[in-house]
């Protein structure tokens, strides 16, 4: 469930979670995948890590090692979902999916209109844990990693099968279509630059 309780660290390592409208399948019906890697490039391109994943077709699960920043983790988070709701929109159009953009664009409220936004994409805020040890880590990792195979999914029959995720390179030691970071490297880097 969303939560609007602000990071108020400027670091650290959080499992973040973050769904679509409705939790409507839009990353799967505007192949937006490749949006949600261009995000997870952004950063590391700011000195942060990328320690697991898995992107689903309505909602996306991350752990993110962040090094301290100026910016607050809540704003590098909402951006990153409002660069990648601007490249979901387009993929739905250049789809064809008329149905899911009325829905989107009639849930945008009045306030949001007159703010230039036409589409609500994601539900607003976001669920976040902050990860203070490696058991907490690993719980994490194998809860996102088996997201895809258990109830209603059944996306992949095994976690590293499926392929828009980090169990490959936990599993079998591979990376896979987005390279990530494994926490245990992690314990020697001072965060605090």
């Amino acid at each position: 469930m969303p939560v609007k309780v602000n990071i108020f660290e400027t670091g650290g390592t959080y499992f973040i979670t973050f769904t679509c409208l409705g939790w409507l399948p839009l990353i799967e019906k505007a192949n937006a995948w490749g949006a949600v890697y261009k995000w997870f490039d952004f950063i590391v391109n700011q000195g942060h890590h990328i320690i697991g994943y898995v992107i689903m077709p309505n909602h996306i699960h991350i752990l993110i090692a962040f090094k301290q920043t100026n910016q607050g983790i809540n704003t590098i988070v909402g951006n990153g979902k409002r660069f990648m709701a601007y490249d979901i929109v387009n993929g739905l159009k250049a789809n064809g999916e008329n149905r899911l953009l009325d829905i989107l664009e009639q849930s945008a409220s009045a306030n949001e209109k007159l703010r230039n936004k036409k589409h609500k994409v994601w539900i607003p805020s976001f669920d976040w844990k902050d990860c203070r040890s490696n058991a907490f880590i690993e719980q994490k990792l194998n809860y996102m990693h088996l997201n895809p195979c258990s109830g209603k999914w059944n996306l992949a029959a095994t976690p590293e099968d499926y392929e828009h995720s980090s169990a490959k390179f936990y599993i079998c030691g591979m990376q896979s279509i987005y390279p990530v970071t494994n926490y245990l490297s992690l314990a020697d880097i001072d965060f605090s630059e």
